[in-house]
């Protein structure tokens, strides 16, 4: 077979609550996650062995990166050994709670799957993805998706329409494991309202949303990072609604009515060093484009 191509799409989270801490260290969440047109593309070639190559100097190319365990993964699993040369062009910043490795992961699985003709059902797809992962089964069905336990319970929702988004992420990194570390759970936290919040998205209420939403990792990040707050109130004061992705830094905002653009605070973000991207809503999680 010639060159596979996937696209992996990255995700916002519409909302994010943590429930508490399980006895195995994980914690129960419960979100509503949802696709977004930025993207990474994995190709893959013939080979005789398994490689990794990427323009994005700060990641590994062994057994650290998602993409080659998920490879590995997949030959485990179907007892094979193949190779193939896997050339990752990285657009997701990384380390900005956009999924970014979980969705490389997710591609790996269905563009090996087809690459190495494994044939294997989605079924099991999801199943290995849980193994790599507990938000890597959200990136192989994307769109706009409930998802409970520690994020592997999905529940697809009815999909969006293709609203523009405006991602902004300051110049350094969060990591998830420190922001969980520093999580404190209390009785007065005041938890998004899930329950309603997927109520009026089936509704296709979704400006609505944003009186129930909320992000519970958010005293954590905007504690740690004040910078990060000050530009989310900022955007806030101006009337977006504006809202933290995952364990942060990136923040990101939909547009309230017709006639508005994010030309204005895109430059002023930009100004002040801050990544930008404009987009919007995507009803996939991947796609995969065979040469």
């Amino acid at each position: 077979m010639g060159k596979i191509s996937v696209k992996a799409f990255a995700k916002v989270n519409l909302s994010l609550d943590v429930l508490g801490k399980r006895e195995d260290g994980y914690h129960e969440v419960e979100m509503v996650m949802q696709s977004i047109s930025l993207h990474d593309e994995l190709h893959f070639f013939p080979s005789r062995i398994l490689s990794l190559t990427t323009n994005e100097r700060r990641l590994p190319t062994d057994g650290r990166n998602l993409i080659i365990r998920a490879a590995e993964k997949l030959i485990e699993y179907t007892g094979r050994r193949k190779g193939a040369r896997i050339v990752l062009h990285k657009s997701i910043p990384v380390g900005a709670g956009l999924g970014g490795g979980s969705a490389d992961a997710a591609a790996t699985l269905v563009g090996l799957n087809r690459f190495w003709d494994l044939n294997l059902p989605t079924t099991t797809l999801v199943k290995i993805a849980a193994t790599l992962g507990a938000d890597v089964p959200f990136f192989l069905i994307g769109g706009t998706v409930l998802a409970r336990g520690i994020g592997e319970q999905l529940t697809p929702l009815p999909p969006l329409p293709p609203v523009p988004v405006l991602l902004t992420k300051p110049p350094f990194t969060v990591s998830t494991a420190m922001i969980y570390k520093n999580l404190d759970l209390r009785p007065g936290d005041q938890h998004p309202e899930t329950d309603q919040i997927v109520s009026l998205l089936k509704e296709g209420e979704l400006l609505s949303i944003t009186k129930y939403w909320g992000n519970l990792l958010e005293k954590v990040t905007l504690r740690l990072y004040p910078e990060v707050k000050e530009v989310m109130d900022w955007l806030a004061g101006l009337g977006f609604p504006v809202r933290m992705t995952g364990s942060g830094p990136t923040l990101y905002l939909f547009l309230p009515a017709p006639g508005r653009n994010f030309t204005t605070i895109n430059a002023q973000l930009r100004e002040r060093g801050w990544w930008t991207y404009e987009g919007s809503f995507v009803d996939k999680g991947l796609v995969l484009i065979a040469d």
